[in-house]
């Protein structure tokens, strides 16, 4: 294909290409019926491969090679629930702040700030563990 006039080749492919989906290979569905606990137990492992269920389905039923990079990394739940405590301390510690100050007080400056350099401490944390770069 030629590119359009006036624009890269790269920049005219993007143009002139339909939606990556509607191109697709895969078109057929798969549908089954599963229990409840037959649900939770397949999103569970393919959770913890770090894959969708469809990727995972299609691994455990094909033999197929997992995509070169894994969509859904696996969520460190423990760390998320660590992260949780430490929003709650971190808060807890801008509202007693923010009381002596509305009730006329002076802030603490370098508490202040602590807390607030915890919370983008926290808010990184949170992304890694979601495995996106902070």
């Amino acid at each position: 294909m030629a590119p359009l006039p006036g624009l890269s080749r790269s920049v005219s492919r993007v143009l002139t290409m339909g939606h990556g989906s509607e191109k697709r290979a895969r078109s057929k569905h798969l549908t089954i019926r599963l229990t409840a606990d037959e649900r939770t137990s397949i999103s569970e492992a393919a959770e913890r491969a770090g894959l969708t269920i469809g990727s995972y389905a299609r691994n455990i039923l094909m033999g197929a090679p997992t995509p070169r990079q894994v969509r859904r990394p696996p969520i460190e739940k423990a760390e998320l629930a660590r992260l949780l405590g430490q929003i709650g301390y971190l808060g807890n510690n801008i509202n007693q702040i923010a009381r002596i100050m509305n009730g006329g007080g002076e802030a603490d400056m370098p508490a202040l700030n602590e807390a607030l350099a915890g919370l983008g401490s926290v808010r990184n944390a949170i992304l890694q563990a979601l495995g996106r770069a902070p």
